[in-house]
């Protein structure tokens, strides 16, 4: 895939070069071909999976990183708990942290952000938001 987007490149029809959701290994081959212009993967304080491998590949090979769901698919809202429902063609459904016991589990996260969030006189999506601005630059 590198080397057909490495092509279109030099025919002038693509000017850019990223992946989604990808992991080092295939970051450092694919850019090894064609130099990426940015990663795109889920994070937020909810999911931190890139800072393992993902995040110093980026760093070190120089590509930028864009954050997916920031605001952890709406949990990190505030507006979400276990009491909440889903229609059935929400692709929630289908991801087990939306699980309803795995919301509840997981609404001591929320619950320290809404109290952040009250202290600072901001919402709970607004300091997930600015927890991840500050992270790196």
């Amino acid at each position: 895939m590198a080397g057909a987007v490495r092509d279109l490149i030099g025919e002038g029809k693509v000017k850019h070069f990223g992946l989604s959701e990808a992991d080092a290994e295939t970051i450092r081959r694919a850019h090894a071909v064609q130099p990426l212009t940015a990663v795109q993967s889920e994070y937020s304080l909810w999911y931190r999976r890139p800072e393992g491998e993902v995040l110093p590949v980026l760093k070190d090979l120089g590509i930028g990183f864009v954050p997916y769901s920031p605001l952890g698919k709406g949990f990190l809202t505030g507006k979400i708990d276990e009491t909440t429902s889903f229609d059935s063609s929400d692709f929630r459904t289908r991801i087990p942290r939306f699980a309803p016991d795995a919301r509840k589990a997981n609404q001591a996260l929320v619950d320290v952000l809404r109290g952040v969030a009250e202290r600072k006189n901001a919402t709970p999506a607004q300091i997930a938001l600015a927890w991840l601005l500050a992270q790196k630059p």
